[in-house]
């Protein structure tokens, strides 16, 4: 038995954006069309995939357990796409990304571009979001992934959300009767913001034992047991462990990372990365509607308008 890349796609996108009608706009098909090909899947796989959620079409187990294998089939049906059939892509990338995410998130996304699109090149330079956001302004960047304080209104390509939490050393304790200690980034960091609101507003006291402006500085400090700070979830680092409520920590709020760049001079090499990057985002990348699907249109609305800007370079 084979599983038709059509039927995967269109399962795929439907469990991504959690219905038939907002698959149907992307995948441009109509709503019967859609529901068949669900249909003749679940046939294929003598399962059902879906189950109706409160707001939403919801995985059944047997439907999680094929999305994972679908997104790797597509990966790779993409990717052998890309290298035969599609026109070669070259020229350069400059992409602001923030520390943090330069380690954990970029080097399996670049390691599979790579493959794909041998001819472009990427620079790659790391700030904190607030900076690389006016550096895009300014047109220093070609694109940037930028993290939110709040949700983004003005995220011209795809957005999703990344739960925050607690780190500390592996072994290690701090005292919760004093203040908390805390290694942080410079003010202008997201992190930073929300940690010192989070503690304020339950009444804990706080000081900052030690700042620096890049994750490898903190890694290093909260590793060595200085103090404790705040990452995506994604991102903690071997040496680090998430503290639990055991803490009497607050619980932070999700953080949204959102992908940045001017619509109306992107080329052929800053669209294909940005697709790539929607494409390959991660788990939390299919979490990011919440009970509503306003974020998730932002990737679909950004897809569209990046698909427009380069006049189709499919074609």
């Amino acid at each position: 038995m084979n599983l038709p890349t059509d039927l995967l796609r269109s399962f795929v996108t439907v469990a991504e954006l959690g219905g038939i009608t907002p698959a149907c706009e992307l995948l441009g098909r109509s709503q019967p069309a859609v529901s068949l090909q669900i249909k003749r899947l679940e046939d294929l796989v003598s399962m059902a995939l879906f189950r109706r959620g409160k707001r939403k079409l919801e995985l059944t187990e047997a439907g999680q357990r094929l999305f994972d294998y679908a997104r790797q089939m597509l990966s790779l049906n993409d990717e052998a796409v890309a290298r035969l059939i599609r026109p070669k892509v070259s020229g350069n990338v400059h992409l602001g990304i923030p520390n943090e995410f330069a380690a954990s998130f970029l080097p399996s996304i670049l390691r599979h571009f790579a493959q794909a699109h041998p001819e472009v090149t990427i620079q790659v330079t790391c700030d904190l979001s607030v900076n690389l956001l006016s550096r895009l302004a300014d047109g220093e960047f070609d694109l940037v992934l930028a993290l939110h304080d709040r949700q983004a209104t003005d995220s011209s390509g795809c957005a999703w959300m990344e739960d925050v939490v607690w780190v500390g050393a592996q072994g290690g304790s701090f005292g919760r009767d004093g203040p908390v200690p805390l290694i942080v980034a410079p003010e202008g960091c997201v992190y930073r913001a929300r940690v010192l609101r989070a503690l304020d507003a339950m009444g804990q006291s706080w000081r900052i034992v030690y700042t620096s402006p890049n994750f490898s500085g903190i890694r290093a400090g909260v590793a060595a047991g200085l103090g404790i700070t705040a990452v995506a979830r994604s991102t903690v680092a071997d040496g680090l462990k998430i503290l639990g409520a055991q803490h009497r920590l607050p619980r932070l709020p999700d953080v949204e990372m959102g992908l940045h760049y001017d619509p109306a001079r992107i080329s052929s090499a800053v669209y294909r990365l940005v697709e790539h990057i929607a494409a390959h985002a991660g788990p939390t990348a299919t979490q990011a509607p919440r009970g509503d699907d306003t974020r998730k249109g932002t990737l679909d609305s950004g897809m569209n308008r990046a698909q427009q800007a380069v006049a189709d370079p499919l074609a």
